[in-house]
């Protein structure tokens, strides 16, 4: 038996899917963080789209025409919100993440521990700067922590990546 309340586990994610990749193939690293993106944040989150009684909820990312559309339902399928969010103002922070997450894994075997130390964070800064933008981006659809909005970060990073090269040029 199942027992309703109002504690924050009913404003929770039980369930994250992903688009599939459709311009470059996803390597076995990014399937690995991805998949440890994923559970982490099933694991311990905070999601509570504004106006909503309760979740738990299943959340699917997709780029559409350089958009994110985040669509959010309950466990049972029926529609809770559907949210276009550019990227524009992440493409500054979604470079430079793609940038110091490459410096560290081609540093990793090379560089001395207090380098390696320093790039990493870097990469937390970027992070921790990104995860505040979402929150913010966000605040008028869903009200998220500061943990859940990190991972979703991250899983944003993945996609976008997946679908463009983050190191072009805009056009």
């Amino acid at each position: 038996m199942t027992c309703m309340s109002s504690t924050p586990s009913r404003f929770r994610l039980s369930g994250i899917s992903l688009e599939r990749p459709f311009d470059r193939r996803t390597n076995a690293a990014q399937k690995h963080e991805q998949a440890v993106a994923i559970s982490d944040v099933l694991d311990n989150n905070r999601f509570a789209p504004l106006e909503h009684g309760g979740g738990p909820y299943r959340l699917h990312l997709e780029l559409v025409d350089k958009r994110l559309v985040l669509t959010v339902t309950t466990e049972t399928g029926a529609p809770v919100l559907c949210h276009h969010l550019s990227l524009t103002s992440f493409r500054r922070l979604l470079k430079g993440y793609q940038l110091v997450c490459e410096s560290f894994a081609n540093g990793a075997a090379r560089l001395p521990p207090g380098r390696l130390e320093a790039v990493d964070m870097g990469r937390r800064a970027i992070h921790n700067e990104a995860s505040a933008l979402l929150r913010e981006r966000l605040k008028s659809k869903v009200e998220i922590d500061q943990e859940t909005a990190r991972r979703l970060f991250t899983l944003i990073h993945l996609i976008v990546s997946q679908n463009t090269d983050l190191r072009s040029p805009a056009t």
